[in-house]
């Protein structure tokens, strides 16, 4: 059991880095996630539950279907993710949810990956799960063949816990279970 059990009201706040702007995402984000969203690198090993071929109202019903709905109930929280030198131009988004052992959803348009970008967006949001929602543990789950997501999690500190067959847009694959509690990851941080 993750330790994302409770439900958490907190007001969505927008979160920096060095080289990020994280803003809670809004209904209005709707067109510039379908224009950058729905493309085999990026949907290929997210949960079978995104629809594919993605459909062109898409972004719109998943923010206003479901993301939206599980920030009103205090169970997400969804940021887009905008570079500071273009803070105009979504380039992302980054998530976290109470589901059990699966708290933690990202992707990044290719053309920005291998820029360390979602390892700066993973550690403002790790810390905000930690420090402004208060659990204790942080679990995701990532295809075992999903190499870029499997270095973030070992750059981050965590660890895997198991192995496990998980059904991904791409397929039923090979899956791998990583956490990090409150406690190592402040530990971490000195």
């Amino acid at each position: 059991m993750s330790g994302a059990a409770t439900n958490t009201r907190v007001e969505m706040e927008v979160l920096t880095t060095k080289r990020l702007i994280l803003r809670p995402l809004t209904i209005d984000d709707a067109p510039a996630v379908q224009a950058t969203f729905p493309r085999w690198e990026i949907v290929r090993f997210l949960d079978a539950l995104v629809p594919w071929p993605y459909p062109p109202d898409g972004a719109l019903r998943y923010i206003g279907g479901l993301a939206l709905p599980g920030i009103a109930r205090g169970e997400e929280w969804h940021w887009s993710l905008r570079p500071r030198t273009a803070v105009h131009t979504l380039i992302g988004a980054i998530s976290l949810r109470l589901k059990p052992d699966d708290n933690r959803g990202f992707w990044l348009d290719p053309a920005w990956q291998g820029q360390g970008l979602m390892s700066e967006a993973c550690d403002v949001i790790t810390n905000y799960w930690f420090e402004t929602l208060g659990q204790s543990v942080l679990r995701v789950v990532k295809a075992a063949d999903n190499v870029r997501s499997r270095r973030m999690s070992e750059r981050s500190a965590m660890r895997l816990t198991g192995v496990i067959e998980w059904d991904f847009v791409c397929g039923r694959l090979t899956a791998e279970e990583w956490e990090i509690t409150r406690d190592e990851w402040l530990a971490q941080r000195g």
